[in-house]
């Protein structure tokens, strides 16, 4: 066992990762290093950013230092005394068609440099690749990772198995079964950079997923090729426990300044949006006077600023519980990260599965998409499998009050008052829930229960009405009880309420009623209420 997991939220792990050089935490980002080209020395990564982990290309290196690596190992040759990954060189395969190198020898030089992490050299499936070819890569890496552990003579070395399949998601998940039934510490997500470099955030979910559910889960989850910060926490939610980037240094070369939530050409901005050490003193007209080189290494400091800054935050969403609201908020980055969240709700039963079942804070609730958050989906699936009503004689629904939890309200204790009038017996007979949005329907047993009365919501939209309705729906049909009363305010939910549920008891031979009040919570409201009620239970409605 190479990974330990501490903390969960969504699909993400907070975690430490074990190699024989030493461990970094998760979820990592593992800047791309380029022995050949440098604007920020792999020694300064550890000392200004505190990245204790970083990734280089083992091809790269074999062709430019050969044996000097060798002899010096990767450690040396870096200055860097962090933990090493090394990729194998198959993105070059899937640039250039061809790598002047064997399998074999790429596994016997990654072990003979002393990297920490190693990669097998797999087949990459590329963007536009037909799906017999995408089958072809995936085939071929397996058998490429079967023959690794007959190659193989080093033990403290951990192996990366890559999962290859492309935009073919049964193939990702095939190719993750195969990879999964072999003894690697770790795997790695192949191919996804032509998938984000097109915006096609929503293909990565269904990628993502598909390596994620069909791999072991005591293994690491590796996503090549992540780039922008904006991303990160779209990948870290699906549950990539490692991802890196080159982008920090490929931008900054463009004159392209990155924010966690965009990106700036450098000549069109007149303030820095940011307060980083290379920002707070200076002004973007500085750097456009600076010698290129100067420039570019100024660039590549902020956006590595920024890439760690936008890490810690994800970790400190994850440990707090938070990490909704934060992927929330990155999705309005730009309208393709915003479509991915809509394809992460489609995994929701998943994601509620693998998330904590205690929070120590409420939720925001902006859009209907909220409406899928672990939280919910936690509370909807309960509520309708586990909770049994108290009566199943007559269901009275009242409208929500505005004040949280509603248990300990004035309007409580003036109900409680006035359906014993009705007499111990009958009023044991009446089942009272509260409708309204954005829950829907709370049976009064379950109000102060997280989050029905620890959360915060924007206000009323046509979907929050369509989600509270059809789970009022689903309850009734699911707990059958002899009578529906609904008590509407007017508002427009309670009249739409009133018309699906009258259909559905229809439907399941159960009776239902309706009492329409201006003012159902006031002396005069509730003595109606209890009048109706009153002659319902003694046949006379």
């Amino acid at each position: 066992m190479c990974f330990e997991v501490r903390q969960r939220d969504l699909m993400a792990r907070l975690g430490v990762v074990e190699t024989k050089k030493g461990r970094f935490e998760t979820p990592a980002l593992l800047p791309v290093v380029n022995p050949a080209i440098q604007l920020v020395s792999p020694a300064e990564l550890k000392e200004l950013f505190g990245f204790d982990v970083l990734i280089t290309n083992a091809y790269i290196i074999m062709r430019h230092f050969g044996r000097e690596a060798v002899e010096k190992g990767i450690h040396e040759l870096l200055g860097f005394d962090g933990v090493v990954a090394t990729d194998s060189g198959a993105y070059q395969l899937l640039v250039y068609g061809h790598v002047e190198v064997r399998p074999d020898e790429v596994v016997a030089y990654q072990e003979a440099i002393g990297s920490d992490i190693a990669t097998i050299l797999d087949v990459p499936t590329g963007w536009a690749s037909t799906r017999g070819e995408a089958l072809r890569t995936v085939i071929e890496t397996a058998e490429r990772g079967e023959r690794l552990w007959s190659m193989r003579e080093r033990e403290d070395v951990l192996w990366v198995g890559p999962i290859q399949g492309g935009r073919f998601a049964d193939l990702v998940a095939y190719s993750a079964r195969l990879m999964g039934s072999m003894p690697f510490d770790i795997h790695a997500l192949g191919s996804p950079t032509p998938v984000m470099e097109a915006y096609r955030f929503d293909v990565l979910v269904d990628m993502v997923m598909a390596a994620r559910l069909n791999t072991p889960p005591d293994r690491p989850l590796h996503l090549f090729g992540a780039g922008h910060p904006m991303t990160f926490s779209l990948a870290v939610a699906l549950g990539c426990d490692m991802f890196d980037s080159a982008a920090y240094a490929i931008y900054a070369r463009d004159g392209r300044y990155m924010m966690e939530d965009g990106t700036y050409r450098l000549e069109e901005l007149n303030y820095f949006p940011c307060s980083c050490p290379v920002c707070a003193r200076r002004e973007p007209s500085d750097l456009l006077e600076m010698p290129k080189e100067e420039r570019e290494r100024l660039l590549a400091l902020h956006n590595l600023y920024v890439c760690s800054r936008e890490v810690r935050a994800i970790r400190q969403a994850i440990r707090e519980g938070s990490l909704w609201e934060h992927l929330s908020i990155r999705s309005r980055s730009h309208p393709s990260l915003a479509r991915a969240l809509k394809k992460l709700a489609c995994y929701s039963d998943i994601i509620e599965k693998c998330s904590p079942t205690s929070r120590k804070k409420g939720i925001f609730i902006f859009s209907p998409l909220d409406m899928h958050r672990p939280e919910v989906v936690r509370f909807k699936q309960r509520l309708l499998k586990r909770f049994k009503p108290p009566s199943t004689e007559i269901l009275l629904l009242m409208p929500y009050t505005t004040g949280r939890p509603f248990s300990r309200s004035r309007e409580h204790d003036e109900l409680l008052g006035s359906l014993a009038e009705l007499g111990m017996g009958l009023a044991k007979k009446i089942h009272v829930c509260l409708f309204g949005l954005p829950f829907g329907i709370v049976p009064l047993e379950l109000d102060q229960l997280h989050p029905l009365s620890q959360h915060e919501f924007s206000g009323p939209e046509e979907g929050f009405s369509r989600w509270a309705i059809d789970l009022a729906v689903e309850y009734v049909r699911e707990k059958a009880y002899g009578s529906v009363v609904l008590v509407s305010d007017g508002s427009p939910l309670a009249e739409g309420m009133k018309e699906a549920l009258g259909k559905t008891c229809s439907s399941i031979g159960s009776s239902f009623s309706s009492l329409n009040l201006d003012e159902p919570w006031s002396g005069e409201g509730l003595r109606l209420v209890v009048a109706f009620l009153s002659d319902l239970l003694r046949g006379e409605r």
